[in-house]
């Protein structure tokens, strides 16, 4: 596929990586097993956004929130997110977690690389990981103060809500929504949401 020149690019994007359990039961799955199939795409995302240059990306993994749900569905998503930062390792990146540590939900693989930045390989791209997760708690400790401004936010699964997703950072965030699944991840779905952003009046209020 020949590469897209872009007018203007996002330096930081923002991922709300939606749908995993509509997709597993699409597919004839159990919900909790639509959250391995999550990992791919954010890889691939990845990918795509160090061949376009982009320096920073935030990725949902999941909030406290998200913890009210059946046991084997916070089992899943828990362990999904420790296999995506134990794979990441292997690449080049600068990684930070962001969530509640002092929660049992916030899974102890993870304490290593929870409110710091670590370099993984060359570091050529800060990737930031919210697990565990909350706005208010996010609110009252200052807990993403090191992370900038977003510029793009990216939802896959349709739904048109930012779902508490860093309220400080995306008080300018444009934000584009996609319709198709998070495991249905296609790259024409960022190509898609940078050719919109390109065209965008950045004002920042002003």
């Amino acid at each position: 596929m020949e590469r897209i020149h872009f007018k203007r690019l996002p330096e930081h994007i923002g991922i709300i990586p939606d749908g995993n359990r509509r997709w597993a039961l699409a597919h004839n799955k159990e919900k909790h097993e639509g959250y391995k199939y999550g990992i791919k795409p954010g890889f691939e995302l990845y990918e795509i956004c160090l061949e376009y240059g982009i320096k920073e990306m935030t990725f949902y993994g999941f909030t406290q929130d998200n913890t009210k749900r059946p046991a084997v569905q916070t089992r899943a998503f828990q362990e999904a997110c420790v296999e995506a930062v134990m794979k990441l390792a292997d690449r080049d990146a600068n990684l930070m977690v962001i969530g509640n540590t002092d929660s049992p939900l916030f899974p102890k693989e993870l304490l290593p690389f929870a409110n710091k930045r670590v370099l993984f390989g060359k570091g050529l791209i800060n990737i930031n990981f919210l697990v565990n997760y909350g706005w208010k708690w996010d609110l009252m400790n200052n807990a993403s103060k090191a992370i900038p401004r977003i510029d793009l936010i990216i939802r896959w699964g349709g739904r048109r809500r930012l779902s508490g997703f860093l309220p400080i950072q995306s008080v300018y965030a444009d934000f584009y929504v996609i319709d198709d699944l998070w495991p249905n991840f296609k790259r024409n779905h960022l190509d898609e949401a940078l050719l919109w952003y390109q065209n965008q009046d950045i004002t920042l209020g002003g």
